[in-house]
């Protein structure tokens, strides 16, 4: 008797592969903790173990599907798992002479079903894409088990449930796409945390405040849109500049002002943050966002007078600011490619909004402060100048003789801006 446990230890199938004359027609069987276990045909040979475990997770997985109008999985039968549509054969990284699966793509299949435990047999995949599809549940814990695990693209499905902490387990992931499902309720903060290039989380149904350390996230691309966050643009924002090249927050509830530090986004070619309820005025730095292209500040509650450097911008062709409350603009916004100014308070301009609209909306000072977005969370414990450099919090020291004062804000973990430089640095190299 041949007996196989693989490394499935993050939850408690346990699998045993066993030749069994008391199985029917000497039939070898993965047994597991559920009904219905996978068979496999004693008359079918694999290349090598890892290809054996490829046809039990594959099969499985199969089994699950209820829906497969194009019959992309027709041929998912036999030994030969590397010619099964959408399934994605190489070398092992850790030997090359092993041939391993080492990515799924049913991209666009509209199939129907869930993705089952078994799936975390396949230990070599760096890819896994289901986008378009119907699959629905949430994202199995044997997953955990997909160490090399590269680019998860589950979009535009039926998952359903609280974010899929599962994700934050895997520790080669960079591109996480999420988006178009049902996912609810909060992010974590680990997420932000974790060293991803892509996050689209679009289109689901959080509902939280952004974690407050977002700007510890290297992101390049960060997508946030149309779900039901709240409350405050974390102030950590600034953080991202080195990395950050496209951010998208629009149609949400953010309500607060815009963080002073934006224009610590140098890299930034793309932000769009229409459609909430963020208040004050643009803040000037955004004047040195020398990358910008994209801007869209629509349907907001904006008012003031925009920083005279931002449609100087060379590189901005697209702005939209319109169904704002802004008073005044500079003349070479409109020399822009596109642009939008409409119903604002501007003067002498067409279709604005009513001068007792204009009024009854500016007589009322705008406090920023009230929204409480500093300080950042992460500083609570320690005092302000003992901040471990790993960002882990710390025990609370003994009380010292001249303890801070209690009402003392944190400190921000990142340097205030730079007073204006007297020469702009050349443009950072943006990646596509």
């Amino acid at each position: 008797m041949r007996i196989y446990q693989p490394t499935l230890l993050s939850f408690t199938t346990i699998v045993l592969l066993y030749a069994s004359a008391a199985a029917p027609g000497g039939s070898r069987q993965l047994l597991y903790t559920r009904d219905d276990p996978i068979t496999i045909p004693p008359y079918l040979i694999f290349e090598n173990v890892r290809l054996e475990r490829a046809y039990v997770a594959l099969q499985a997985w199969k089994r699950t599907m209820i829906s497969d109008p194009w019959n992309l999985t027709a041929n998912w039968f036999g030994s030969r798992v590397c010619d099964y549509n959408g399934v994605v054969c190489s070398s092992a990284l850790d030997d090359p002479l092993v041939k391993t699966v080492s990515g799924v793509d049913l991209n666009h299949g509209d199939i129907a079903g869930h993705l089952p435990e078994e799936l975390g047999l396949l230990t070599d995949i760096a890819l896994f894409h289901v986008n378009s599809n119907r699959f629905c549940g949430t994202l199995p814990v044997g997953f955990l088990q997909l160490s090399l695990l590269f680019e998860l693209d589950l979009s535009n499905n039926r998952f359903a449930g609280k974010f899929p902490k599962v994700v934050i387990g895997l520790p080669k992931l960079k591109y996480l796409d999420l988006r178009y499902n049902e996912f609810e309720g909060e992010l974590p903060e680990s997420l932000f945390d974790k060293d991803l290039d892509a996050l689209f989380l679009n289109s689901n149904r959080f509902v939280s405040k952004i974690p407050v350390n977002m700007g510890n996230s290297p992101v390049s691309v960060l997508v946030l849109a149309s779900n039901r966050f709240e409350g405050c643009i974390p102030t950590s924002f600034g953080k991202m500049g080195k990395t950050l090249n496209e951010i998208i927050l629009m149609d949400n509830g953010l309500q607060s002002c815009l963080p002073d530090d934006m224009g610590l986004l140098r890299n930034v070619t793309v932000l769009d943050i229409s459609y909430n309820l963020l208040v004050g005025e643009l803040p000037k730095s955004m004047g040195v966002m020398e990358n910008l292209e994209v801007l869209n500040v629509e349907r907001n509650m904006l008012s003031g007078v925009m920083p005279d450097e931002l449609c100087s911008l060379e590189k901005l062709r697209d702005f939209r600011y319109g169904s704002n409350y802004f008073t005044g603009e500079p003349s070479t916004c409109r020399y822009l490619e596109n642009y939008n100014y409409t119903m604002n308070c501007l003067k002498d301009m067409r279709d604005q909004r009513s001068t007792m609209e204009c009024t009854a909306f500016l007589s009322k000072p705008v406090d920023c402060d009230s929204f409480k977005c500093n300080p950042v969370s992460s500083c609570f414990s320690p005092p302000p100048r003992q901040i471990s450099p790993s960002g882990q919090p710390s025990l609370a020291p003994a009380p010292s003789p001249n303890p801070p004062p209690p009402a003392r804000p944190c400190p921000p973990l990142y340097s205030p801006p730079p007073p204006p430089p007297q020469a702009q640095q050349p443009a950072a190299q943006l990646r596509n």
